[in-house]
């Protein structure tokens, strides 16, 4: 036996008294974020799970002693009932038609931000403005001050030029609540369109206008493909929004003439009817819809992040 070997055999265990040990350590990293967990849970989860046992039961919270064990036939009532269908169609058509259209207004705003002009930090403020108003008092605007058939602003317009003076939510309901969340959104596509385009690499651009592209050719072949992640992005981010949108329905129309979409059904199964169950139902139906928009929103986000890191 060497005398290393020898050194080896003997030398004393090392002591670590009086050291944490790494599992104590790592407990000790985390426990500040403990408080924070507790909390999220007793406000999102635990509520979630006592929908979920209530959605299993026939609960009129008039009647709260008949209340039984109903198992999925409050589900197959949401899926089966005429109004409800309706609810989700509504809820369907809103949620494609601002989408499509804040994305539309919010890349043309964006392709005109990213050219410089003076003036052009103000003109980004302003556009961004409407994005930052509360939900409850945008469509307080609309309804008032724009789309009111007395004193609104649009009718003011056309009886300026001598035009009719219509009643816009009676006449075009839909629409309206459409036309108050178009200019709410618009700013958030406008937003994240604008850091796509940013982000494009000019030297590329530069050598195409080089070979004789034009504009069109430039944003159609350059920028577009460019943008298709921004893109879906933000029509994923947005769909997970409007699909839960309840102030502007409720505020403008008040879920009537056919404007009424899901979270408004929700909302009128369990204050105005009173079914528990029945609405418990209908919000986990919600959740799930949300839950799978947002599944694909950050499936978008981490392949967009790979993509920027790998350049």
């Amino acid at each position: 036996m060497t005398a290393t070997t020898t050194a080896r055999v003997a030398a004393p265990p090392v002591r670590t008294h009086g050291r944490p040990s790494a599992r104590l350590r790592a407990w000790a990293t985390r426990g500040p974020l403990l408080p924070a967990l507790i909390f999220m849970i007793a406000v999102t989860q635990l509520p979630f799970v006592a929908t979920l046992v209530i959605s299993f039961f026939d609960w009129n919270a008039l009647y709260p002693k008949a209340r039984h064990f109903t198992g999925f036939g409050n589900y197959t009532d949401v899926l089966t009932d005429a109004g409800l269908r309706h609810s989700v169609g509504t809820t369907i058509l809103l949620t494609a038609t601002v989408v499509l259209v804040s994305l539309v207004l919010g890349l043309a705003l964006a392709l005109l931000l990213d050219r410089r002009f003076r003036g052009r930090g103000i003109v980004r403020t302003l556009l961004i403005a409407p994005f930052l108003v509360v939900p409850v008092a945008a469509a307080l605007l609309w309804k008032h001050v724009l789309f009111n058939p007395e004193y609104g602003l649009l009718n003011g317009l056309l009886h300026y030029v001598g035009g009719p003076k219509p009643d816009w939510i009676s006449d075009t309901p839909l629409l309206a609540v459409e036309a108050s969340l178009v200019w709410q959104w618009t700013p958030f596509m406008m937003l994240i369109l604008l850091a796509g385009l940013q982000s494009r690499d000019h030297q590329q651009i530069e050598a195409a206008r080089v070979d004789g592209a034009n504009d069109w050719q430039v944003f159609r072949h350059l920028t577009l493909p460019h943008l298709r992640r921004y893109l879906e992005l933000g029509a994923l981010l947005g769909s997970i929004y409007i699909v839960q949108n309840f102030d502007a329905v409720f505020t403008l129309t008040s879920g009537g003439l056919g404007t009424a979409n899901l979270p408004y059904t929700v909302y009128q199964s369990f204050y105005q009817a009173h079914e528990n169950g029945l609405a418990s139902a209908a919000g986990v139906l919600v959740v799930i819809g949300s839950i799978v928009v947002a599944t694909f929103a950050l499936r978008v986000v981490s392949s967009l992040f790979r993509e920027e890191g790998s350049r």
